[in-house]
């Protein structure tokens, strides 16, 4: 029986990679995703689709449970958040972002655990940000929701160390997705001048990683946060 992936934010850029490759790879692939539209639009392409926002909890165990067993989760879902200095910066928009990129987090790992605990067996890859190690400006909101994600991950690898189960973040620069259509132009611009290669990343070459990530063949390798950044990595 193939194992079962859910990815969170899987209708679109890094997660419908992820999904894609998982796939391929020969998992059964449940995506979830809160923008209707681009669900409706890739969900042929998947064993599996629905309309849920990670920032729900109680759809999120509902779906969980319907799923039962989940062996891989891929944490995608994710908002670039309010592009402005921190002064600027709302309550709303500020709450916005945790509650997607933190707290979703938090949500679908705190849903799927016991199950793999109990099984013996799971693997979490939880999508951060070189943002998340280094902090971008005027994107304050999202660079402190990745920095929680890292730290997240750290805490609860160490807690399911024993029980088969092995959680990774990966730290991506800026990558060519949908979400860059928030964020000024001037942002992207500095951010790519960070970059040693001189480019943006593709969704696939994160996927690549994730999947490896959330094999067999990654069995002494937990608690860590992958930078996939074309060389900015500072450490």
């Amino acid at each position: 029986m193939p194992r079962r992936a859910l990815v969170t934010g899987g209708a679109s850029g890094i997660g419908l990679a992820c999904a894609v490759r998982l796939t391929a790879d020969g998992l059964e692939v449940a995506i979830v995703d809160a923008n209707l539209a681009q669900l409706e639009r890739v969900s042929r392409q998947m064993t599996s689709s629905h309309h849920v926002d990670v920032s729900d909890a109680a759809a999120i165990d509902t779906l969980v449970a319907s799923l039962d067993p989940v062996d891989v989760l891929v944490n995608s879902a994710g908002i670039s958040g309010p592009n402005v200095p921190v002064w600027e910066v709302d309550d709303a928009g500020w709450a916005r972002t945790l509650e997607v990129n933190l707290t979703g987090t938090f949500n679908t790992m705190r849903a799927v655990l016991p199950g793999m605990r109990e099984r013996g067996w799971g693997r979490i890859v939880n999508i951060a940000s070189i943002a998340g190690k280094e902090g971008n400006p005027n994107l304050g909101a999202y660079s402190a929701s990745k920095a929680g994600v890292i730290g997240l991950t750290k805490s609860v690898a160490k807690e399911v160390a024993e029980d088969g189960v092995i959680v990774n973040a990966v730290a991506p620069a800026v990558i060519a997705t949908p979400m860059l259509e928030g964020v000024a132009q001037e942002t992207i611009d500095y951010m790519v001048a960070k970059i040693p290669m001189g480019r943006v990343g593709q969704p696939e070459e994160v996927a690549a990683l994730v999947a490896w990530l959330a094999s067999d063949e990654c069995s002494f390798s937990t608690g860590n946060a992958y930078d996939i950044s074309g060389g900015r990595a500072t450490y």
